[in-house]
């Protein structure tokens, strides 16, 4: 049985959250406050945490911060009552795998929970490392190393630098980076990849190297080396 922690301080959204998904065949803990949730996962890692922004205490793009900085790979989910691209921009970029605006419908979130727990349960690559230039990406670890340096890389961040990595020299349109990293969200515009692609890139690029990722007008992005 799948276990999901719901980090949520309303308490009718709780309920509902709780009785559907245990109705739904999984385990479910809720916790009401950032510093509780941190407190269980760390306790019991979960399979998935459903993480609502506006908590009393920290807020869920801090708790996000925490669990990867924990180097916890569990997948999150973030609803909020938030529907501007910034929000959804800080949210995705605290590490968090999906994001889903209140209200919300049952069915689509469960939608997403099960898809998420899907790719989890699935890895999709046989490879250990992609080496491009003097840039390496251990897929196993999911670390990213240049010139010897360690970069840290939120989830989506490091999701996109594997898209690119993999198909280096290619330039990748918009449409695949939506589909492979945001899994077609279409609360997830072209706002968000640009700013994305642009953190990454400066991090890439933080100790002065050359640039690595190129944008190609009109099409798309492309990585290849120096």
């Amino acid at each position: 049985m799948k276990r999901i922690h719901v980090v949520e301080d309303e308490p009718q959204v709780a309920r509902l959250l709780a009785s559907g998904l245990s109705y739904k065949g999984f385990e479910v803990s809720v916790a009401s406050s950032g510093t509780q949730a941190l407190n269980r996962i760390a306790e019991s890692m979960p399979d998935i945490v459903i993480l609502d922004v506006m908590l009393p205490d920290i807020d869920g793009f801090e708790v996000c911060r925490r669990l990867r900085r924990s180097h916890t790979n569990v997948p999150i989910l973030m609803l909020t009552a938030r529907g501007a691209v910034a929000d959804k921009v800080v949210g995705l970029d605290c590490g968090a795998d999906d994001y889903l605006t209140k209200p919300f419908d049952f069915e689509e979130l469960l939608a997403r929970v099960r898809a998420r727990l899907r790719q989890e349960t699935h890895p999709h690559s046989p490879a250990k490392k992609i080496i491009v230039g003097d840039l390496v990406i251990d897929l196993a670890s999911r670390q990213v190393w240049r010139v010897g340096q360690l970069i840290e890389l939120t989830k989506h961040e490091y999701d996109l630098l594997e898209v690119l990595a993999r198909n280096a020299g290619q330039v990748i349109t918009p449409g695949i980076f939506f589909q492979r990293v945001w899994r077609d969200d279409l609360d997830v515009g072209p706002e968000v990849l640009k700013v994305s692609i642009c953190t990454l890139r400066k991090k890439l690029n933080a100790h002065g190297q050359a640039n690595l990722i190129h944008s190609v007008r009109g099409i798309g992005y492309m990585l290849k080396p120096a």
